[in-house]
Parts: structure tokens; C-alpha cells; sequence
């Protein structure tokens, strides 16, 4: 496999940062006004995929990430239940019980907010907490999983006719 020069070393660690072809040829050095068809040209060079390659290969192996983690992730997010954090009053008023909270359960929550405040005035007035949590995309993680299953798939329909017309030449060519 030929070296990198030194302009597609650089691309290719400006790439890994955002996957961007377009703004990673810019920031190696490439002009502005070029940049896109520059980008396309360096994916498709053989040395250049290669280490690109064997840079993600590199940091997936680092961070522990494989395919079984990913997988697992987005499945706590899309089969995240209100119930595993909201308790249900005798009254039926829901209040937030993160007590129970394990780190699989944590995984789908996005944002917690707790917010402190006194309700009402002098001797009347009570301590109030307000916790809101927000949990990660429910719909998008499912989505995203059932495509890594290969459980949909993407169909193309085509309508309309196809005109086909031979041309031959004298020389046969």
C-alpha cells in the first residue's frame, strides 16, 4: 500500500473528526473551492480508506466499541419504560423515583432537571423539588436498531418505461 503524503495524512485525521470530506479537505489544506470534489477523490484512493480503516479500527478497539455494545445501547434506549422511572401515587399522581436507578436504566435518560423552589408566602410557604428527566429518542434508537438487524429494508420502486435502442456501427464496434 503506497504512503500517505503528508496533505492526505492530514485529511484523513481532520476526517475522523466529523466524517465531513468536504471540511476535512479544507482543513488539510485543500482549497475551499475544490474541496468537495477533493474530499470524494481522497475516499476513493485505496491508501487513503485503508487509513482511515485502520484509524476507526484502532479507536473501536480502544473504547471497547463493538457492534454487541452498540446494539445493546440503542436497545436500552428504545425499550426504555416511563414506569422504570416514575412511581404511580394511591392517589394516581405520578412522581419521579430514581431511587431504584440502575446504570442499564440510566442509559436512556438524556437530561435530568431538578429545580428547588418555595411555594407560597411566609409561614405558608413550602419547600417544592421539581425533577424533570427527559429520555433519549425512543423512536430513533428502535429504528436504528431494527436497520442494524437488517429488519427493514429499503425498496426502490421504479415506475414508467424504459426506452432501450440498439446501435450498431458499420465496423461491428
Amino acid at each position: 500500500m503506497p504512503e500517505l503524503t503528508a496533505k492526505q495524512a492530514r485529511f484523513v485525521a481532520e476526517y475522523l473528526i466529523d466524517l465531513n470530506a468536504t471540511q476535512a479537505a479544507i482543513r488539510a489544506g485543500y482549497s475551499a473551492k475544490t474541496a468537495e470534489q477533493q474530499g470524494h477523490q481522497l475516499l476513493k484512493k485505496t491508501s487513503v480508506a485503508a487509513a482511515i480503516a485502520s484509524r476507526q479500527a484502532k479507536l473501536a478497539d480502544k473504547l471497547e466499541v463493538t457492534q454487541e455494545r452498540i446494539v445493546a445501547e440503542l436497545a436500552k434506549i428504545g425499550f426504555a419504560n416511563m414506569l422504570d422511572y416514575v412511581t404511580v401515587g394511591s392517589n394516581g399522581d405520578p412522581f419521579v423515583d430514581l431511587s431504584e436507578l440502575k446504570r442499564d436504566t440510566a442509559a436512556a435518560i438524556a437530561e435530568v432537571t431538578v429545580e428547588d423552589f418555595k411555594d407560597g408566602r411566609g409561614e405558608d410557604a413550602r419547600d417544592v423539588r421539581r425533577v424533570k428527566f427527559k429520555l433519549h429518542d425512543k423512536k430513533g434508537a428502535l429504528v436504528d436498531l431494527g436497520k442494524h438487524l437488517g429488519m427493514f429494508k429499503d425498496q426502490v420502486e421504479h415506475t414508467g418505461n424504459i426506452r432501450v435502442e440498439v446501435v450498431s456501427f458499420a465496423d461491428g464496434k
